[in-house]
């Protein structure tokens, strides 16, 4: 299944998004459109009724959304969850990135996932060919929830908590590697979108970020460690601690 959490990008989702499962072979019946409210749900009900299967009234937030989205789903149901902005699936090739179908790519990671028998995937953060690498990591990697997929499980302890508001992906890798004993990511994959649009989280980032990165320090300090960007925002590195 294909989850889509969206918040205020009605006018974004089918041409980028939606475009991208489309074109890369994702049948529209398993596209879940997960939206905050019946005002955003009435919104999204202008898109192509053939582009999705269903729009469904989950939670506002970020954190909350990605809970009821997992506990939306059976047990055992291999879900994608992808961001609303996304223009595109790519691999490093040499030294460039290509494009990909989504279809093959999800269906081979969640094979590589049962294989290492982890329940989480991810891919590479950043969409640079110069850092990315032909590896898979097995052990404590940040899975980005701009696209990832998991196995569902119905467990409060794999539940970020709402401090970690901005972060809850940070945290979210760090709960399936204390379950799990790491998560997979594949360094050779990534993804085109533009980070820190608008909508979604809303203007006060720098401040979220401040506090949920506070937060994790605290919650994990043998895990994870603060340093900031030039413009000042506030972020975090994860170390395995083993």
């Amino acid at each position: 299944m294909i989850a889509i959490p969206s918040y205020n990008r009605s006018d974004v989702i089918e041409r980028k998004t939606l475009n991208t499962l489309l074109k890369g072979g994702i049948d529209p019946k398993h596209i879940h459109i997960f939206v905050a409210n019946q005002t955003e749900k009435k919104k999204y009900e202008a898109l192509p009724r053939e582009k999705y299967g269903e729009i469904i009234v989950g939670k506002l937030g970020i954190t909350n959304q990605r809970k009821f989205i997992k506990n939306y789903f059976k047990e055992g149901t291999e879900v994608v969850s992808i961001d609303d902005d996304v223009e595109g699936i790519y691999k490093l090739s040499g030294d460039k990135l290509i494009e990909i179908k989504a279809k093959p790519f999800f269906e081979s990671a969640f094979k590589r996932l049962r294989k290492e028998k982890k329940y989480m995937w991810g891919i590479y953060p950043v969409r640079n060919p110069f850092f990315m690498k032909q590896t898979v990591s097995t052990g404590l990697s940040f899975i980005i929830g701009a696209l990832h997929g998991y196995i569902v499980r119905h467990d409060k302890d794999l539940e970020p908590n709402k401090k970690a508001e901005g972060k809850e992906d940070y945290e979210q890798s760090i709960l399936y590697y204390l379950k799990d004993g790491g998560v997979v990511r594949f360094n050779h994959i990534t993804i085109k979108t533009k980070f820190l649009a608008k909508g979604g989280l809303g203007e006060d980032r720098f401040e979220r970020n401040r506090l949920s990165a506070e937060y994790l320090q605290e919650k994990y300090p043998t895990m994870v460690s603060i340093f900031h960007r030039k413009n000042g925002m506030t972020e975090i590195r994860l170390r395995d601690k083993s």
